[in-house]
């Protein structure tokens, strides 16, 4: 028989673990038959794994911490056979078979039988012989440019008149194929070679949080490239019940993962808390990195608790990258979370001109984070392939689950919201509108302010290459209030995004008088003042009712409770600008902070002489100390790690929790404090063997009630050995 056709009936009417078992008998007689015959069977199966060896250095694989060989698709790969003698191809006819999971079918891409050929064509499976050698053959191997992303079994099967001849099962020959940026044919290609760096390879990453008016940097570990961590991620395709022919499709890959992240209602790998306590598990500030808690998750197969926002994105961020999708994590500086996505943030206002928390139901997030990954969409028209949003955090459901994305970045920006998948809630979060509206005592809604440009005023990610921030925010919107920023929300309006009209109510602005106030920057326990300054621009005299309420909120918008009421009578000059001061003293806020050491304050002003409303709202956060990190080089090539912090509150701190990490140079490690009295500094000193050399960082974080989001980082050189 001719050996396509014994390839056939390999693949083919029965499945192929059927196939091998009628064969299992002829297998050792045949054995001891070729042996003793001469016939060509398999030795050993050399795979060139290691990471100095040719494959993991063409493939950008060398990082990963495993002994398997790591190889990406669409891209030519060596492995070398021994045989009993040398290799005749007159005569001898043998071939590759790749198997991926329990029924291995050809026509779902599980079963993939490979005949050596003498040419390889790009981007489909084949295989080669480059070079013979006494009883050995090298081949060079190409796998298809959209095959399955997995764990692959490699089987060697030689034809023989007794029949099929294979090799055992040997885990020392599994192959792991990923995503391929680097190859013109894989979806996932992208061109720059700086940017495949860094959205590829780079195992540590920024995290921008704060507020827009005080950006915060902290950093965070993806740890891609960590022990284990590759069939964590692999592992999180098989929670997600994702089939193996879509495992090749980012687009299916990120849908899925996008549930997967969290928790809600598939049991994924973080479960969600946003309300300050965080009872038998880690608070969300205290992780410093991906490797803990995929790593937790790939052995419990139980939700790691808790995670916010930025811890979502930097999992999934550690996912994407794993697999060889490029990406990167986004944060939106006052991101809308408009709960019936119609574009409108409701802020309902009292008789007094309060905000009315009872009936307020709309919040805006200080910063929300999510993920970009790049990738061709071609279930959308052409020119909305590149970045795509998808996004972990648990907010609205999506086709029944938790899960956003993945969007099109430029869809979003041209108001094409029709396109696949939850392009409205995204355009929603960096496009809606601020209303604020006090019903009046004859039932009438009265609008007193509508703030067009306070949601998704920036929107930023890390720079390639460097830890500086880069504004992508032209990238999701035009600059407000031009002609195409206009077009693009009448398209999304077209396409059904909700934007509700005005008709039924009344708006008519105060034109003549200007309030707008600023919060002085501030340390952590330090009293601090609020500044709020009118302008007056009509020759009248006017007397303004102020109020200001200031709220401890977590960073999500949502108040934990009120903790200063200040009202003031504001004499307003005409023609003249008139500043008003009001004092927040330490001892009002500390008892009651949060983690993020945040504040939401409102100011509404009612002109007495026209009853009219002036309202605005900012968010600020307080300065908190840092960790001091410092190294010394010990005996050989054993590094001294040190942590230093000074606590800069009026009471002691207890039950403090320090963690250290760096990919490259340490796993994570855990020291437990009881207390740090009040000007007391405390040190930890840690010793390490740095496993890969260049320029590594190392990233701590403390963590206790009274005191959270605490970090330190510090870049090292480690040297070659």
């Amino acid at each position: 028989r001719s050996l396509t056709a014994s390839v056939k009936m390999a693949g083919g009417q029965r499945s192929v673990n059927q196939y091998w078992h009628s064969n299992i008998l002829t297998y050792y007689f045949c054995v001891h038959l070729c042996v003793t015959a001469d016939y060509l069977h398999v030795v050993d199966v050399h795979m060139f794994k290691e990471p100095h060896e040719i494959n993991k250095q063409q493939h950008h694989t060398d990082k990963y911490y495993s002994p398997k060989l790591i190889v990406r698709r669409g891209q030519p790969f060596q492995i070398q056979i021994d045989f009993n003698r040398p290799y005749k191809p007159e005569t001898d006819q043998f071939w590759l078979e790749y198997l991926i999971g329990r029924y291995p079918q050809q026509n779902k891409g599980t079963y993939i039988p490979i005949l050596v050929g003498d040419v390889l064509k790009p981007g489909e499976w084949g295989a080669k012989v480059t070079h013979k050698e006494n009883n050995s053959i090298r081949l060079s191997i190409m796998s298809s440019a959209t095959c399955i992303v997995g764990k692959f079994r490699l089987y060697v099967a030689v034809w023989t008149p007794f029949g099929i001849l294979r090799t055992h099962r040997n885990s020392a020959t599994d192959t792991y194929i990923l995503f391929n940026p680097w190859c013109q044919q894989d979806a996932v290609y992208l061109d720059d070679e700086k940017e495949r760096e860094e959205y590829v390879l780079n195992d540590v990453g920024i995290v921008f949080h704060g507020n827009i008016n005080e950006i915060k940097v902290r950093s965070w570990s993806y740890g891609q490239f960590e022990e284990d961590i590759l069939d964590a991620c692999l592992f999180l395709m098989d929670k997600a019940e994702l089939e193996l022919s879509g495992r090749g499709n980012p687009i299916k890959i990120c849908r899925v993962a996008s549930a997967v992240i969290n928790s809600r209602d598939d049991n994924g790998v973080i479960a969600g808390s946003w309300d300050n306590t965080y009872s038998y598990g880690v608070a969300p500030s205290a992780w410093t990195g991906s490797v803990d808690i995929l790593l937790e998750y790939y052995s419990s197969k139980q939700p790691v608790r808790y995670g916010q926002c930025w811890v979502f994105a930097g999992v999934f961020n550690t996912f994407l990258r794993c697999l060889g999708i490029p990406a990167r994590l986004v944060t939106n500086y006052s991101s809308a979370h408009d709960n019936n996505a119609n574009l409108q943030l409701d802020f309902f206002l009292d008789d007094e001109g309060q905000v009315d928390t009872k009936i307020t139901k709309d919040s805006v997030w200080n910063y929300h984070c999510w993920n970009e990954a790049w990738m061709t969409r071609p279930d959308l028209p052409v020119g909305f392939g590149g970045w795509q949003v998808v996004d972990g955090t648990p907010q609205e459901t999506s086709d029944g689950m938790y899960r956003c994305g993945p969007a099109s970045v430029q869809a979003i920006k041209h108001g094409h919201v029709c396109f696949q998948f939850d392009a409205p809630f995204v355009y929603a979060e960096v496009n809606s509108d601020i209303v604020y509206s006090r019903r009046q005592k004859n039932g009438t809604q009265v609008i007193e302010k509508i703030d067009t440009t306070h949601i998704g005023q920036l929107i930023v990610t890390k720079e390639v290459g460097g830890d500086g921030m880069m504004e992508i925010t032209e990238e999701y919107k035009f600059p407000e209030g031009s002609a195409e920023e206009r077009l693009a929300l009448e398209t999304a309006v077209m396409y059904g995004v909700k934007k509700q009209t005005t008709q039924d109510t009344t708006y008519q602005p105060q034109m003549d008088v200007d309030m707008d106030f600023q919060v002085q920057k501030a340390v952590l326990g330090s009293d601090f003042k609020v500044t709020i300054t009118f302008r007056n621009k009509s020759r009248n005299y006017y007397t303004a009712t102020t109020y200001l309420s200031g709220n401890i909120v977590f960073y999500t918008g949502v108040p934990k409770n009120e903790f200063k009421k200040h009202s003031f009578s504001a004499k307003l000059e005409p023609s003249s600008s008139s500043t008003f001061d009001v004092l927040i003293k330490s001892s009002e806020y500390l008892s009651d902070l949060l983690d993020q050491a945040a504040f939401h304050f409102f100011v509404t002003a009612r002109i007495t002489e026209t009853g009219k409303i002036l309202a605005m709202q900012k968010a600020t956060v307080l300065e908190i100390p840092t960790l001091r990190i410092k190294v010394a080089q010990g005996s050989g090539r054993e590094m001294s790690v040190t942590v230093e912090f000074t606590n800069p509150l009026k009471q002691t701190l207890e039950n403090v929790t320090l963690r250290l990490e760096g990919p490259g140079v340490l796993r994570t490690m855990k020291k437990e404090f009881g207390q740090i009295p009040v000007n007391s500094t405390l040190i930890w000193e840690v010793k390490c063997t740095p496993k890969r050399p260049g320029l590594r960082k190392l990233i701590a974080s403390l963590n206790c009630d009274a005191l959270r989001h605490v970090y330190g980082e510090l870049n090292v050189q480690i040297q070659k050995p």
